[in-house]
């Protein structure tokens, strides 16, 4: 009997010696120095990471690029509403416009001191915020791009985005326009001219929806028969071509001089078309014309992008043909949806929220309605 007690408090000492030490029978068991599986301890994580979104303690932060047009409205509408939904602790900021980046960089700063399980951002400008970019990657706290998104972000700092493919609806905006105009590009004797108002040449959002407008726009019309002039971005002049797609950019964004862009192209006879591609540069183009009065049916065809009440009373009254619209409920909605996920640890990818025509016919569609914000 007394040898049997020595062999079996022999066979104890064993074990717990390679336990400590990490020995073949501690790995084979697969049990940490508490005497939990490794499977067991996973479960408890995702378990925790449930009552953590489950729970009261999920915190998302979004942080947008300013509060100056109504479509940061709306998306805030999306974000706050898919944290009811899923509950979590949503906090909306911005800076007071969109070319305040310092502001931003302090939002984000301040976002990530409050250690929260995730953050959404729309950069204003993705080098400044490097610096805070880093701090919460080391911090571990993911980051989802919405809107324009995080461009040009480290590797592994953004783990997906909500947003709408801005150079493909560039090329919407494009298609419908020159459906519209067609007949006086095919059947034109002397150069015609359409017109790009842009609110500025940074945004990777505005930058791609106005490039894709003016690529599509030039190869609907022919390469060879385009002359693109204007802003430096885009420029690509052709002598001799019988179209001149004109690009205006105001030095900063701004309402005057946003309308003093619009209004030196609108001012140009050989003006056919005008295209805003953004909610600032349309309001642009309906300001400018108040003192013009160039747009409208049986005149210059004006093409929007986005929503708000002025551009929308355009659309309705006849100035406008029609815009393109993002869906900004959803682009708020979806980024918090993706916070969530990659809180949990959960894979995510791209999500692509579209882009949708409308005109005063279709206006009040049940898929149309809910994209235009006033």
């Amino acid at each position: 009997m007394k040898k049997r007690i020595m062999a079996v408090a022999l066979a104890g000492v064993m074990a717990l010696s390679l336990a400590a030490c990490g020995g073949s029978a501690a790995k084979t068991e697969g049990t940490t120095a508490a005497g939990t599986t490794a499977a067991a301890q996973e479960e408890q994580k995702t378990e925790a990471a449930e009552k953590t979104v489950d729970g009261e303690a999920m915190k998302i932060n979004v942080i947008a690029k300013g509060f100056q047009h109504q479509f940061w409205k709306a998306v805030e509408k999306g974000a706050m509403q898919a944290g009811k939904d899923l509950n979590a602790e949503v906090s909306f900021q911005g800076p007071d416009n969109e070319s305040a980046i310092a502001q931003q960089v302090e939002y984000l700063d301040a976002a990530i001191a409050q250690k929260p399980t995730a953050i959404c951002l729309a950069a204003l400008d993705t080098k400044a915020c490097i610096g805070s970019i880093q701090n919460a990657m080391d911090k571990n706290i993911p980051i989802i791009g919405f809107d324009s998104g995080v461009p040009d972000a480290p590797e592994g700092a953004i783990k997906a985005n909500a947003s709408t493919n801005n150079y493909e609806a560039g090329k919407l905006a494009a298609k419908e326009t020159y459906a519209l105009i067609k007949d006086k590009v095919e059947g034109a004797t002397d150069v015609v001219r359409i017109g790009v108002v842009a609110q500025e040449s940074n945004s990777q959002s505005i930058v791609e929806r106005t490039k894709g407008f003016v690529e599509a726009m030039t190869e609907l019309i022919g390469a060879d028969k385009v002359s693109v002039e204007g802003h430096d971005s885009l420029k690509n002049e052709k002598s001799g071509a019988k179209v001149i797609i004109d690009v205006g950019i105001p030095a900063e964004v701004k309402d005057a001089d946003g309308a003093a862009v619009a209004s030196a192209i609108l001012e140009k006879s050989d003006l056919i078309a005008i295209y805003g591609s953004n909610e600032f540069a349309a309001n642009a183009i309906i300001t400018a014309n108040e003192g013009l009065d160039k747009i409208g049916e049986g005149k210059v065809v004006a093409v929007g992008f986005d929503a708000g009440s002025k551009q929308l009373q355009a659309i309705r009254d006849g100035l406008f043909a029609g815009s393109v619209t993002q869906d900004p409920v959803q682009i708020g909605y979806k980024a918090v949806e993706l916070a969530v996920k990659a809180a949990k640890g959960e894979s995510v990818s791209d999500v692509d929220t579209g882009a949708l025509w409308y005109n005063k016919d279709n206006m009040a569609d049940e898929k149309i309605a809910p994209c235009l914000y006033e």
